[in-house]
């Protein structure tokens, strides 16, 4: 039962990261299509929020085999 529910949470540790890398670039096209003298500050802003996002998923897969 407790290999189930890692499963689960790694699976929902991923979706939750996608959803935001997603809604990250979605929001820096958005930005740059507005204004696109904005693009070389808004770039490294999308970046960070993109690792950052990433950095949930690993941690997420890290945890599901701590705890299997």
């Amino acid at each position: 039962m407790e290999g189930n529910l890692s499963v689960v949470g790694y699976g929902l540790s991923a979706i939750g990261p996608a959803i935001a890398v997603g809604l990250i670039f979605a929001a820096y096209i958005n930005g740059v299509a507005r204004q696109p003298e904005a693009r070389n500050l808004l770039q490294p802003i999308a970046i960070l929020g993109f690792a950052l996002a990433e950095a949930l998923a690993i941690f997420g897969l890290v945890l599901a085999f701590v705890f299997n």
